[in-house]
């Protein structure tokens, strides 16, 4: 079975698209679309449906996805540890970082890249919980999220930062008279959030559940600047980590508070599984970014 086969098959699911795969494989669509038909005549099954631009998973493509992943991340697990055999002296090594938190590491990358100038160095962009299951399946070896991650994941973390989260809105929100605020102002309130595969998002509906606090959530996304916009045009409240909220253009009449919830705060951190080799690219990168931070 050609290992390139499963690979595209894997990459057009994940983008739900023959020319998204194809774009990420730097390959032309009949290229892919000719390997996923390989794949599917050698298995004898059909293992997507073609519906408009899009694709949908077989019964026997759901478990081809599955265990084409874990093949995936055996053969970089392989190609990791012949690597190693140099001694760091060549070698890859890809490491997943959300969006929202790539401001920590333009000093890390470049003492990683000064400490080991011939190691190729990847930075893979995705949402904290993509990054998470990745990690799991082996196919990174390395990444970074917002802590904590859950006990079961069999993820070893380290924090790199902790930063209070802030509610931003206009001089009209509930909470603007407060120089404390609490979960409880949001209850019942408009707010605009990230989206669902960011950790932050995941960690912040966690503790509204906890607080029994039940906000109307109008809107979502995964650009900090529109959440901001949002929120300063008066559509809701925005719940953004101090971190990004000096990075963005903040206008005069803009209204922010810090989140009085002690234990509710925006950590970044590297994960990576305790339980498995670790190439010794993976083991300089958690030191540089121990030394660096």
């Amino acid at each position: 079975m050609d290992i390139r086969a499963i690979r595209y098959f894997v990459e057009t699911v994940r983008h739900n698209s023959f020319t998204h795969a194809a774009n990420e494989l730097c390959v032309t669509q009949s290229t892919v679309s000719k390997m996923v038909r390989q794949l599917e005549d050698e298995l004898g099954h059909a293992l997507l449906h073609r519906e408009g631009r899009g694709v949908r998973l077989t019964d026997i493509g759901r478990v081809v996805f599955e265990r084409g992943q874990e093949a995936l991340g055996v053969m970089q697990r392989l190609q990791r540890d012949i690597a190693d055999l140099t001694e760091l002296s060549r070698g890859q090594l890809t490491v997943g970082i959300p969006p929202t938190v790539n401001l920590f590491f333009p000093a890390i990358i470049q003492s990683f890249r000064r400490a080991y100038p011939l190691i190729e160095l990847t930075i893979q962009e995705a949402g904290g919980k993509v990054i998470e299951e990745r990690v799991q399946s082996g196919e990174l070896e390395v990444g970074v999220t917002v802590l904590p991650v859950a006990p079961q994941s069999g993820l070893a973390s380290s924090e790199l930062g902790s930063f209070p989260i802030c509610l931003v809105g206009t001089a009209k929100s509930a909470w603007a008279d407060q120089a404390m605020p609490g979960l409880g102002v949001l209850h019942g309130q408009d707010v605009v959030m990230l989206n669902d595969d960011y950790s932050l998002s995941r960690r912040l509906q966690m503790a509204l559940d906890q607080a029994g606090v039940r906000p109307h959530v109008v809107a979502q996304s995964g650009q900090w600047d529109f959440l901001l916009s949002m929120a300063l045009a008066g559509m809701g409240t925005a719940l953004l980590p101090q971190p990004l909220l000096d990075r963005l253009q903040m206008p005069a009449d803009a209204v922010v508070r810090p989140l009085h919830v002690p234990d509710l705060l925006w950590q970044v951190g590297l994960i990576w599984r305790a339980d498995r080799y670790l190439s010794h690219a993976a083991r300089a990168w958690l030191a540089v970014c121990e030394h660096t931070r």
